[in-house]
């Protein structure tokens, strides 16, 4: 392992010079899909266009530990400390329906308060909230914004396609590749496609034995990272339901949760992962997962879930008022990379959503004030 850290420089991003354009198409995608959601998922809500599905809201503590290594002590983990925190755990697919119909997988987005400095999101950018948005895969489907339109766009229709067995899944896949037939032969986004395969294949488990990554690198102070939360060894000891199975019943992420809560509290840890090769470990290919060797995660804290009922529907009432977004951050945490660009415009649809909802428009501005 190399000790030798990726220094940050702006210049370690690559951005195609049309992405305001790409942009604008992307968030019309998004926008046009909260709007078509109260029809489409039939619950006359509009529903969030990616993690349209909540398991929970939990209330939750962060600690940030002392005596991290210098490196990894930067930016909101240099200062030691605990701050109150709401965790949403959801389905990172963008529709409705039983937990069998949408999957493995598992989205982990978290909301500390109480953080100090200026966020990088364009509302309410001097809240005391700091965001990350995590899931249960450490790659992404996508490397450009110009392959993001389209692969979403599939993805999004998915079900669609499968209604036709394997003839749709050939479709589907030959559309990913090759772009609907639109991409020259030497753009085919065969990273994207294998990373989209490699995505379906991840297994189903119980989201406190799941570790959650970021996916894309962001900003850590002087260096470039990617972090993760994982399941503290001596909690996992203790989870009741190791096994699921997604077919016994149309949820069962849900009601895991809820026993898992009621029955004792649970810890992961916080982990930072250096970049030390920028070719091995490369910031604007998504689709690459850093590799270990190279560099491993560091715990600089621990995220605390007390014993909690999650069990009753005000708890979904409550999650659903809430956006998370992974520019939240302070400027030393600031993501990188073209991928990381796109996500920025989620907030486009949660507008959507939330004034289709008529929800406010406000961060919260402690964990009590959502969860009592």
């Amino acid at each position: 392992m190399s000790s030798e850290f990726v220094r940050y420089t702006p210049e370690i991003e690559t951005i195609d010079p049309q992405i305001d354009e790409l942009l604008a198409q992307i968030i019309g995608f998004w926008e046009k899909k909260a709007r078509e959601s109260p029809r489409r998922e039939g619950t006359g809500r509009a529903v969030r266009g990616a993690h349209a599905k909540s398991f929970g809201v939990v209330k939750a503590e962060v600690e940030i530990l002392a005596d991290v290594p210098a490196a990894y002590a930067q930016g909101i983990y240099a200062k030691p400390g605990h701050h109150g925190a709401l965790i949403r755990f959801s389905s990172t697919s963008g529709h409705l329906g039983t937990d069998a119909q949408l999957g493995a997988g598992l989205g982990f987005a978290i909301k500390i308060f109480d953080v100090d400095g200026r966020k990088l999101v364009d509302d309410e950018p001097d809240s005391g909230t700091f965001d990350l948005v995590l899931k249960n895969c450490p790659i992404f489907i996508s490397n450009t914004a110009k392959h993001y339109l389209f692969i979403e766009d599939i993805v999004n229709n998915a079900q669609d396609y499968l209604t036709r067995g394997k003839p749709g899944l050939h479709e589907l896949l030959s559309d990913v590749l090759t772009g609907k037939g639109q991409l020259d032969r030497q753009e085919w986004a065969w990273d994207e496609l294998f990373a989209l395969v490699r995505t379906t294949q991840t297994p189903v488990r119980n989201p406190l034995l799941t570790t959650f990554w970021t996916m894309g690198a962001v900003r850590h102070g002087d260096y470039v990272a990617k972090i993760r939360v994982a399941p503290k060894a001596e909690s996992a000891t203790h989870v009741i339901h190791r096994d699921l199975d997604l077919t016994s019943g149309p949820e069962v992420f849900h009601p895991t949760l809820a026993d898992e809560l009621q029955a004792r509290a649970f810890d992961f840890d916080l982990q930072v992962q250096l970049c030390t090769d920028i070719n091995a470990m490369p910031v604007n290919d998504l689709t690459v997962e850093w590799p270990e060797k190279l560099s491993p995660f560091v715990t600089v804290g621990r995220v605390h879930l007390p014993r909690q009922d999650i069990s009753g529907p005000e708890n979904f009432e409550k999650g659903d008022a809430l956006a998370f977004n992974q520019w939240r951050v302070t400027s030393d945490h600031r993501p990188l990379g073209e991928i990381m660009k796109v996500r920025r415009i989620y907030s486009a649809s949660a507008k959507v959503r939330r004034t289709l909802n008529h929800q406010p428009q406000s961060e919260p501005t402690s964990a009590d004030s959502v969860l009592p």
